[in-house]
């Protein structure tokens, strides 16, 4: 009897397997959610659905984009996180931000352990743009009217704790002067922000490119290590006089427990992805560079990035109070 008990929970957990190993040969069987935490028409949403469309052809499944914005890029990776299942069918954009944030305050998620990290694959070009219809035509116009105006400079970013405003943080304790952050949900509101003269500038990625080509928006600085070839005339950050590069590098991840080999199919898919001269043009267009890290060198980043941020929000004296 008590043999017969022990084949029936042998033969049972040999049937699990079994399924187990099924369904990731199988996969995917239906649409792919991709968490996009920030509002539709910005770059990184652009960009996100290019890929999305290139990898859904190797996967033979649509991927829908799902845009969650808030927290500074947070609120959909934490509810993804929390809440989705770890069977490849729920993934998301991964910002620095979900390193960053838990460094600067308590948040309800362990960015080494709630994720599952599937592929790099690139980063943006920052700018500080200002309405053309405002008075500032260089950067130090805006450091020369801060001196003489302490916090009366307004820039808008997609959120605190954001790439952008640990950024503008750091330029402005450099240039010794004190700016007044006015933070948002993402590009699309940033862009009227600054548009409409509601902030004097604006601290984002490239989604503020159709405003400077027209002629709406002035470009002020770019954040990359070398000059941006659509934008020849604007200078870098340390051509102005700040040794810093800025680039945000992101990648996307699942929940925790998720499937290796799921991962490794969602993996050669994306990478294929930045492989794709369309979503390469795309990507070209916003100013972002493919920057492809397999899964476990991603592993390896994540934990090199929230070291090097723990610095930075330690320098600048962010870091969340001890209870």
């Amino acid at each position: 009897m008590f043999q017969r008990s022990r084949l029936k929970i042998a033969l049972a957990a040999i049937g699990m397997l079994a399924s187990a190993a099924a369904g990731a040969q199988e996969y995917p069987t239906k649409p792919i959610t991709l968490i996009v935490p920030w509002p539709a028409g910005g770059s990184t949403d652009l960009t996100m659905r290019a890929m999305a469309e290139s990898a859904s052809k190797v996967l033979g499944q649509p991927i829908t984009i799902d845009n969650k914005a808030g927290g500074g890029g947070t609120v959909g990776p934490a509810t993804m996180a929390a809440a989705a299942k770890p069977d490849g069918y729920t993934i998301a954009q991964i910002p620095i931000t979900v390193f960053r944030l838990p460094l600067m305050q308590d948040v309800s998620w362990d960015a080494a352990k709630d994720f599952t990290y599937i592929v790099h694959l690139t980063g943006y070009t920052f700018g500080v743009t200002t309405s053309a219809e405002g008075p500032f035509k260089t950067w130090q116009d805006v450091v020369d009217f801060a001196k003489a105006n302490p916090g009366k400079v307004t820039y808008a970013t997609p959120g605190a704790g954001t790439s952008l405003h640990i950024g503008m943080e750091q330029i402005a304790g450099m240039a010794g002067i004190k700016l007044t952050q006015v933070p948002f949900k993402g590009g699309a509101e940033t862009n009227a922000a600054v548009l409409g003269q509601h902030t004097m500038l604006q601290a984002d990625s490239t989604g503020w490119k159709p405003l400077v080509d027209a002629g709406k928006l002035r470009l002020l600085m770019v954040w990359t290590g070398s000059r941006s070839p659509n934008y020849p005339n604007a200078p870098t950050l340390k051509e102005l006089g700040y040794p810093m590069v800025y680039d945000s590098p992101f990648g996307i991840a699942g929940p925790k427990g998720m499937d290796p080999k799921i991962v490794a199919k969602l993996h050669d898919a994306f990478k294929k992805a930045l492989e794709d001269p369309a979503v390469i043009a795309t990507l070209a267009k916003y100013d972002m560079v493919p920057n492809y890290k397999n899964t476990e060198d991603y592993k390896k980043f994540v934990g090199e990035v929230t070291e090097s941020e723990r610095k930075v929000v330690e320098k600048l004296g962010l870091t969340k109070k001890s209870n």
